[in-house]
């Protein structure tokens, strides 16, 4: 069974290569560049632990794409998913699965647009990764989990294909019957954190330790739940407060990608994380006041970015 993972960075990388290490048919579709470094030092992740294991995958180009493949992950950043989605269509035949491991829920009308609707899965990794000074990936936590399975036909039979394919490595590979519930329940943790930490510019622990944080991150989760829950996919009262609990703790140490990204000047996921969430709150008539808030913030940072990314 073959897959293919497009995309090798923090996530993609991540998973790839474990299941690379545990002996699965993986190949990697990446940019020139990246495959250069891959293929000069091979994929090395660090471990949280602190220890290093490297690999050496299978790397191709969009331009050595050979044909279809059984199943076709996507991991990327969202505003790589359109120049991603020219470069892996040769490897999409009309049985192909194809799993997104993507921030929101927004790439789902791209891949239905793209791909036979039916062949298209949601995902959603749990992980916290970064990419090194020197390519490698680095773990920040022992988090690591896969959730996938069929957003259009719940009992699709080729979930067991797709569980075989990403199972073996040492992460949790958990097939998924109501995916998209479990999309909307990561989008909604991870529009909280990133609104939290990027409006304050803190991780959640100073956030909470500073006046009013609190409130406003308590705030902030009422108005997330809130979209969730106009929306029919309303987090459970134990994921809600599970919620509440990790961002208003004032010990924690915890940020966020987007928080991760924005600090070091990188380009940011506000429209997939942040502003669709924020339409979908003017299309169901509920208020957000601290989402608007966000999302006029991270735009100026991402207009004063790009602008000087172009001087």
């Amino acid at each position: 069974m073959r897959t293919l993972f497009v995309g090798a960075g923090a996530v993609g990388g991540f998973f790839g290569g474990e299941l690379t290490r545990a002996g699965k048919d993986v190949t990697f579709l990446v940019r020139p560049g990246r495959a250069a470094v891959l293929a000069r030092q091979g994929l090395r992740i660090r471990y949280a632990d602190g220890h290093t294991e490297t690999v050496h995958p299978r790397l191709v180009t969009s331009a050595d794409v050979d044909g279809p493949f059984d199943v076709v992950v996507i991991a990327v950043k969202a505003y790589a998913l359109e120049a991603a989605l020219r470069d892996l269509a040769p490897a999409v035949g009309p049985d192909t699965v194809v799993v997104p491991f993507l921030n929101g829920m927004k790439h789902l009308d791209q891949l239905t647009s793209a791909f036979t609707p039916g062949n298209v899965y949601g995902g959603v990794c749990v992980v916290s990764t970064k990419l090194g000074q020197d390519g490698e990936i680095v773990q920040l936590n022992g988090m690591q989990e896969l959730k996938y399975g069929p957003v259009q036909n719940p009992s699709d039979a080729r979930l067991a294909t797709v569980e075989a394919a990403l199972s073996g490595g040492s992460f949790t590979s958990s097939p998924s019957r109501i995916i998209l519930q479990e999309m909307w329940d990561k989008w909604v943790l991870l529009a909280a954190m990133g609104v939290i930490t990027c409006l304050m510019r803190g991780s959640i622990g100073q956030v909470n330790s500073s006046p009013g944080g609190t409130d406003f991150a308590n705030g902030v989760v009422t108005e997330v739940t809130a979209i969730a829950t106009a929306a029919g996919f309303a987090p459970s009262e134990a994921y809600a407060a599970f919620i509440r609990g990790v961002v208003t703790d004032p010990s924690s140490d915890l940020t966020s990608s987007m928080f991760r990204d924005l600090s070091d000047g990188a380009p940011i996921e506000m429209d997939q994380i942040v502003g669709d969430l924020l339409a979908r709150s003017a299309e169901l008539h509920v208020e957000a006041p601290l989402l608007a808030l966000a999302y006029t913030h991270l735009t100026v940072y991402e207009a004063a970015r790009a602008a000087a990314e172009n001087m």
